[in-house]
C-alpha cells in the first residue's frame, strides 16, 4: 500500500542540500514523488510500504547528512496519481456510476470535496509519538538519547533530531508509555516532553523562537563588535576622542572581543561547513567560515608574531599594532546574522496565507453530551458530536445540520461573497461564520479530515514543491560554491604573486570574494515566489497544487471547458414535455423519472426533481441498465423503456427519428437538451432539459481570448445544442457528442498541434482528460476524482477564477525570472568589485561590507517576491514590474558607495607597487628628481621636479609630456582633486596654483602603489617656480621603498604638528661621544620600522641610517596624509648614497 509521508528535515541550507537528500531517497525502490524544500525545512513523498519502511526513509536522509522526523503519515483510499487506472475503472463500470461514486468518494459533507484521508496507526498497539527535547548541545547528545531510547522495552523505532530538538518514537503501548520514554531520556541527563500534534501554533512559535534566537545573537555580536567600529573610526576622522589612549590596546581588545563572536556566535557556520565537508561538498556556511577564519587567523598570526618580537601584549611606543583585521571577522559574522534575521522575518510573511487559514479554525466547540451543553477544545470533538452554533460564531468542524437554519458566510473558504442559506440536511464547513440564526449539526469530519485542514495541507504541499525552473537554479548552485572558492584563490594569487600587493590586501580580496558570492539569493528566487503566489491564489479561491502546475499554467495556449457544471450551472431543469402518440405528459414524466432515478447524470436529476415538484408517483423499475454515453433502459410495469440520445434510438433500437427531427431541432436550437423516451418498437415522447449558462462564463471566455488563449468547449450533447450554448458564451471551437472515454483523446489531438492545453471540468468523467491535459483545472463544486486529478482547484464556481489562475501563474513565473536575473546580476557585478578588479578606479570592497551586501541580496529577493501580495486579478502590478529595475539601480549604487567607502579603509593596505617593473621605474624617477612640499588647508602637497616621465612603464591618462606650467598628478592626489571639484579630467587648469598663475593638468598617472600616487610631477623649470614650505630629501631603501625626509626649520613646522615638533630639537646631540641627529617619526613610517625591528619606542637610537646616526625624539600622531610616511629632520641630516 502507498502512504504519503510528510517530513520535517533539519540541517539543510541551500539547493545543494535538497539535491543530496533527494539523491539518497531516490536510491530507495519504494519511494516516489519526492518533494523537498530547504527554505521551509519540509518534505513529502509517496512510500510503498511493501518495498521500504519509514525507517528506511529516515536512514536515507541521515546518510545525506541531515535529520528528519515524520510529522504526518496518510494512506490514500484512492491512488489519484495512477490516472490511467482511474480511467480504466471509470470505463469498466460506467454502467453504474453511482456505485463507483459510493465506493471511492466521501459522503458529501460540503460542496467542496477532497479524497478521504485516514491517519495510519499501524497495528492497534503501536503508537508513534513526537517528544520535544531539552538540554542537547551537539549531535553526540542526540546519539546518546537515541541509543537510550532504542534500548527501552517496547520501542521499535527511535530517531532523534538534534537541530529540531525532537525525538520521533514508534513504540508498543502494551509495553511502554510516554512516562517510560521520558524517564529513559532523564536517565542520560536530558529532558523530554510530548508535543501535541494538533498544535496549529507550533510552526508560528518555532519561527518566532528562531527569529528571537537570531536577533539575540545579532545584538550580542553587535555589542562585542561595536568597540572595534569605534577603533576603526580613528582611521577616518580626527575628532574621535581616545585615539592616543586606546591605540596600543586596540589589538588585544579586538582579539578578546572577536573570540566569542568567531567561535560562539559563529559556531553554527563551522558546524555547517563540517557537515558539508563530510558530504564532499561546500555550502554557504563553508564560505562564511572560510572568510571569517581567514581574517581571524591571519590577524591572530600577526598579533602573536608582534607579541613575541616585542615582548609586549600591547603596541609599543604608544602605537597601534599593525596588520590586524579582527574587526573584519567580527563584523562579517554580525552582518550575516543580521541578514539571516531579516531574511527569516521577511520569509515569515510569505506564509501569511497559511497563517490566515489557520486563524480561521475555531478554538472551542459547544457540544451536547449526556443532555448537557459543554464548551470543549476543538481537538476533543469526536465524530457524531452534536454541536450548537449561535449567530456570529465560527463553525468548529465539518458536519450536517440536524436542527435549525441560518445563513453562513463561506467567503473565507470559497471566496463567495454572499452568505449561503443552510437548512436541515445542509452541509457546513469548519472555519465558516454563522450569520443570522442558530443551528445544531452533527460532526462528520474532524481534525485533519476537515475541508479547511485539507486546504491547508494542499497549500503547504504546493509551497514545499518545486517548479521545473528551479532545476536551473539547482544546477548553478551545484557548481557555484566550488567555483567561487577557486575564483577567490585565483584572486589572492594574482594580487599577491603577480601584482605584488601586500599579504593583507590579497587576503582581504580573497575574503571579500568568498563572502560576497553566496548562492542564497539564487536559492530563494523560486521557493519564496511560489509561497507567496500560491498563498495569494488561496486568497482568491484558487488552489495551485505545486510549482510544476504553476509553471505549466503560465504557458497555456488553449483551454478546453467541459460544458455541464463548468460553463453552465450544472443544475438543469425540465422545460418541455412532448408526447408522441397516446401517452399523456404526466405518464411520460412518471416513466422517465422512474428510469432516471437510478442514474447519476445531472439531466437525470433534473427529470426526477421535476417529477417530485409535480407530485408524480414513480414506478418500480426492473432490469435497469446504463448504456454508456447514450442513456439508460429498464422495465416498468412489464414494458421495456429506453430514454436517451438519438444514437441510442438509431444505433441500438434502429428506430426512425425523422418524424420528430423538427421538434428536436427546435428545442436544441434554443440550447436545450432533448431526450427521447421509447419502447423497443416506437418513440413515445421527448423531454427537454435546459441548463442555464453561468453569469461569468462569457466574460471569462472573452478575457481568455484577450490573453491570446484559444478556447474550446467539450460536451456529450449533440452538435446543435452544443453550438447554441457556445454562442451564448462566445466559444466557436466546439467538440460535441464526445463520449466520456474520448475526452482525453480530444485533449491529445489539440496537444498534437503544439498547444499547451488546460482542461477545466468538474465531473468524474472529466478525470482522465484532466490528467491528460498539461494543466487540469477542477471546479471546487465537483467530484473527488476530478478534484484529485486537477492540478489547480477553483473553489468557487466562477470561471473568472480560471482567468485569475493563469494571470497569477504568469505573474509568479515572471517574478521567479526577475529574482533569478537579479541573483545573477548581483553576483556578476559584486564579485569583480570584491576581487578588486576596479581598484584603479578607487573601488575596493571590504569583507564586512561584502557580507552585508550578500545578506541584503537575499533580503531583496524575498522582498521582491512579497510584491506578489499586491496582485489583483485583471490589474497590472506596476510596482512589481518596476521593482527589479529599482533594485538593480539601488544595488549598483550601493556597491559603488560601499566600494568607495572601503577604498578609504584600504588606502594603506596596498603599500607595495603594482609590479616589480613599476617599482623599478618609480625608483628611477625618485632618484633623478628633486622634491619639495607646500600645504593647502594643512594638507601636504608634494612636488617632484623631474626631467621626463616614462609613459611606457608608468601609465598615464592624458599626456606624459611635461611642458612649463603643466603637471602629471598621482592617482590618489587626482582622486582627491576630482572629489573636491578642482578638476574633472586631464587638460583642465588650476588658477593661482602655488605661485603658478595657471597650471595645466597634462595627465593623471595610473595607480602604482608607491609615493608617486601622492605627488605632483613637474619639469625642472616649473619646479623652481613653485612656492614651497620645505625641502624634501629622499632615499630608496633596499632598492624598493622611498623614504622621505622633511627638513624642519622654525618657520615650516606643519600645522598638524604644531606644538609637537620643535626645530630646536633637531640639532645634533652627543651621546657617549657619538653624534646623533634627532628625528621625529610619522606614524605609518614608525609602524613599519617597528615591525622591521629597527626600533621599538621613542628614545631608541639607530646607527647608520643613510649615513646618519639618529635618535627617535617622538612618534607623531596620525594625520591620514602623506606626512605619516615622513621623517622630520634638521638641516644637518644629509643623505649618503
Amino acid at each position: 500500500m502507498k502512504n504519503r509521508l510528510s517530513l520535517e528535515i533539519k540541517g539543510m541550507h541551500c539547493a545543494s542540500c535538497e539535491m543530496l537528500a533527494k539523491e539518497e531517497l531516490g536510491e530507495l525502490s519504494g519511494v516516489s514523488e519526492v518533494v523537498i524544500n530547504a527554505e521551509t525545512g519540509k518534505g513529502s513523498l509517496m512510500l510503498d510500504d511493501e518495498k521500504n519502511s519509514n525507517q528506511d526513509v529516515l536512514d536515507a536522509i541521515k546518510r545525506a547528512g541531515y535529520s528528519a522526523v515524520i510529522t504526518a503519515e496518510e494512506t490514500l483510499n484512492l491512488k489519484v496519481d495512477e490516472m490511467q487506472e482511474i480511467k480504466k475503472a471509470i470505463m469498466g463500470v460506467a454502467n453504474d456510476v453511482k456505485e463507483i461514486k459510493n465506493s471511492v468518494m466521501t459522503n458529501n459533507a460540503t460542496n467542496i470535496q477532497f479524497s478521504n484521508v485516514e491517519d495510519k496507526k499501524g497495528t492497534d498497539s503501536n503508537k508513534r509519538v513526537s517528544l520535544s527535547l531539552f538540554g542537547m548541545h551537539c549531535s553526540s547528545c542526540a546519539n546518546i538519547i537515541e541509543r537510550q531510547l532504542k534500548k527501552t522495552p517496547g520501542v521499535k523505532q527511535a530517531n532523534v533530531n538534534f537541530s529540531a530538538e525532537k525525538a520521533s518514537i514508534l513504540f508498543d503501548e502494551n509495553v511502554s508509555n510516554i512516562k517510560t520514554l521520558t524517564d529513559a531520556i532523564a536517565k542520560v541527563g536530558y529532558k523530554g516532553e510530548q508535543v501535541d500534534a494538533k498544535d496549529t501554533e507550533y510552526e508560528t512559535r518555532k519561527r518566532e523562537k528562531e527569529s528571537s534566537t537570531l536577533f539575540s545573537k545579532f545584538i550580542f555580536s553587535f555589542i562585542l563588535s561595536f568597540p572595534m567600529l569605534y577603533f576603526m573610526g580613528f582611521d577616518f576622522v580626527n575628532w574621535l576622542p581616545g585615539e592616543k589612549a586606546f591605540a596600543p590596546y586596540i589589538g588585544v581588545f579586538s582579539l578578546l572581543l572577536t573570540i566569542p563572536v568567531q567561535f560562539i556566535i559563529g559556531a553554527g557556520f563551522y558546524k555547517g561547513m563540517w557537515s558539508s565537508l563530510k558530504m564532499k561538498t561546500f555550502n554557504m556556511d563553508s564560505l562564511i567560515a572560510i572568510g571569517t577564519s581567514t581574517a581571524f587567523f591571519y590577524s591572530l598570526y600577526n598579533y602573536v608574531t608582534y607579541v613575541l618580537a616585542n615582548n609586549s601584549l600591547i603596541g609599543v611606543g604608544g602605537m597601534k599594532i599593525p596588520d590586524l583585521y579582527f574587526e573584519t571577522a567580527a563584523y562579517l559574522i554580525t552582518f550575516v546574522i543580521l541578514g539571516k534575521w531579516l531574511e527569516i522575518r521577511t520569509k515569515g510573511k510569505t506564509s501569511d496565507a497559511i497563517k490566515k487559514l489557520m486563524g480561521l479554525q475555531a478554538k472551542t466547540a459547544r457540544v451536547i453530551r449526556g443532555g448537557q451543553t459543554l464548551d470543549i477544545a476543538i481537538n476533543d470533538v469526536i465524530h457524531g458530536d452534536i454541536i450548537i452554533v449561535r449567530p456570529g460564531e465560527k463553525v468548529p468542524v465539518d458536519g450536517k445540520i440536524t436542527k435549525g437554519s441560518s445563513a453562513v458566510d463561506e467567503s473565507m473558504i470559497t471566496g463567495e461573497s454572499l452568505p449561503v442559506e443552510k437548512t436541515i440536511g445542509s452541509n457546513v464547513v469548519g472555519g465558516t461564520i454563522n450569520k443570522t440564526g442558530s443551528f445544531e449539526f452533527e460532526a462528520t469530519k474532524i481534525g485533519s479530515e476537515t475541508t479547511l485542514a485539507q486546504i491547508i495541507r494542499l497549500i503547504e504541499e504546493a509551497q514545499g514543491s518545486k517548479a521545473p525552473i528551479q532545476n536551473f537554479a539547482d544546477s548553478i548552485s551545484a557548481w557555484f560554491v566550488p567555483a567561487v572558492i577557486i575564483l577567490a584563490i585565483a584572486t589572492f594569487g594574482v594580487w599577491y604573486f603577480v601584482l605584488g600587493s601586500t599579504l593583507a590586501f590579497a587576503l582581504m580580496a580573497f575574503t571579500s570574494v568568498i563572502v560576497i558570492a553566496c548562492p542564497c539569493a539564487l536559492g530563494l528566487a523560486t521557493p519564496t515566489s511560489l509561497m507567496v503566489g500560491t498563498g495569494k491564489g488561496a486568497e482568491y479561491g484558487v488552489l495551485v497544487k505545486g510549482g510544476e502546475a504553476l509553471e505549466a499554467a503560465s504557458n497555456i495556449s488553449a483551454v478546453i471547458f467541459d460544458k455541464t457544471g463548468t460553463l453552465t450551472h450544472g443544475k438543469p431543469e425540465v422545460t418541455d414535455i412532448v408526447s408522441i402518440g397516446n401517452m399523456d405528459e404526466d405518464e411520460l414524466l412518471a416513466i422517465s423519472a422512474s428510469l432516471e432515478k437510478l442514474s447519476e447524470h445531472p439531466l437525470a436529476e433534473a427529470i426526477c426533481n421535476h417529477a417530485e415538484e409535480e407530485n408524480i408517483e414513480l414506478e418500480d423499475v426492473q432490469n435497469f441498465n446504463s448504456i454508456t454515453g447514450r442513456g439508460v433502459r429498464g422495465d416498468v410495469n412489464g414494458t421495456t423503456y429506453y430514454i436517451g440520445t438519438r444514437k441510442l434510438m438509431i444505433e441500438n433500437l434502429e428506430l426512425d427519428v425523422k418524424k420528430i427531427e423538427r421538434k428536436m431541432a427546435r428545442l436544441e436550437e434554443q440550447g436545450k437538451t432533448a431526450m427521447i423516451l421509447a419502447t423497443k418498437e416506437s418513440i413515445v415522447g421527448i423531454i427537454a432539459v435546459a441548463d442555464t449558462v453561468k453569469e461569468t462564463s462569457r466574460e471569462a471566455v472573452e478575457k481568455l481570448k484577450k490573453m491570446g488563449i484559444e478556447v474550446w468547449m467539450i460536451t456529450g450533447d449533440n452538435a446543435r445544442t452544443a453550438k447554441a450554448i457556445g454562442l451564448q458564451v462566445g466559444i466557436t471551437n466546439i467538440l460535441a457528442e464526445v463520449l466520456p472515454e474520448d475526452k482525453a483523446n480530444e485533449v491529445k489531438k489539440i496537444q498534437a498541434t503544439g498547444k499547451k492545453v488546460a482542461m477545466v471540468g468538474d465531473g468524474i468523467n472529466d478525470a482522465p482528460a484532466l490528467a491528460q491535459a498539461n494543466v487540469g483545472i477542477a471546479m471546487g463544486s465537483g467530484t473527488d476524482v476530478a478534484m484529485e486529478a486537477g492540478d489547480i482547484v477553483i473553489m468557487k464556481s466562477d470561471l473568472n477564477d480560471v482567468v485569475t489562475s493563469f494571470q497569477l501563474s504568469k505573474e509568479t513565473m515572471g517574478k521567479i525570472k526577475q529574482n533569478m536575473f537579479f541573483a545573477l546580476f548581483y553576483n556578476v557585478i559584486g564579485i569583480p568589485i570584491a576581487a578588486r578588479v576596479f581598484f584603479a578606479f578607487g573601488l575596493v570592497l571590504k569583507p564586512e561590507l561584502a557580507g552585508l551586501a550578500m545578506a541584503l541580496s537575499s533580503i531583496s529577493v524575498v522582498g521582491n517576491s512579497l510584491l506578489l501580495k499586491l496582485f489583483k486579478p485583471g490589474k497590472r502590478n506596476y510596482i512589481s514590474l518596476i521593482a527589479p529595475i529599482v533594485m538593480m539601480a539601488v544595488f549598483t549604487f550601493g556597491f559603488y558607495e560601499f566600494a568607495k567607502f572601503s577604498s578609504g579603509m584600504e588606502s594603506d593596505a596596498i603599500n607595495k607597487p603594482v609590479s616589480q617593473q613599476v617599482l623599478l621605474k618609480a625608483n628611477e624617477l625618485f632618484e633623478q628628481g628633486s622634491f619639495k612640499v607646500s600645504f593647502a588647508e594643512g594638507n601636504p602637497k608634494i612636488f617632484a621636479g623631474i626631467n621626463s616621465f616614462d609613459s611606457e612603464s608608468l601609465k598615464v591618462d592624458g599626456s606624459s609630456v611635461l611642458a612649463n606650467n603643466s603637471m602629471i598628478v598621482g592617482s590618489v592626489e587626482a582622486s582627491m582633486m576630482i572629489e573636491e571639484k578642482l578638476i574633472q579630467k586631464p587638460g583642465d587648469s588650476l588658477k593661482d596654483f602655488f605661485g603658478i598663475s595657471e597650471m595645466k593638468i597634462a595627465g593623471i598617472a595610473k595607480p602604482t602603489g608607491t609615493f608617486l600616487d601622492e605627488m605632483h610631477l613637474v619639469n625642472k623649470n616649473t619646479f623652481n617656480a613653485i612656492l614651497s614650505v620645505a625641502e624634501i630629501r629622499t632615499a630608496v631603501a633596499d632598492g624598493k621603498d622611498l623614504k622621505m625626509f622633511y627638513v624642519v626649520n622654525k618657520n615650516n613646522v606643519p600645522e598638524k604638528f604644531s606644538g609637537k615638533i620643535s626645530s630646536e630639537n633637531t640639532n645634533p646631540v652627543f651621546i657617549d661621544g657619538k653624534k646623533y641627529l634627532p628625528v621625529y617619526m610619522g606614524s605609518k613610517e614608525a609602524e613599519m620600522m617597528i615591525e622591521e625591528k629597527l626600533f621599538s619606542k621613542a628614545g631608541d637610537r639607530i646607527d647608520g641610517l643613510f649615513g646618519n646616526n639618529i635618535i627617535i625624539v617622538e612618534i607623531l600622531p596620525e594625520t591620514k596624509t602623506a606626512l605619516d610616511m615622513m621623517h622630520f629632520v634638521g638641516a644637518d641630516f644629509q643623505i649618503k648614497k
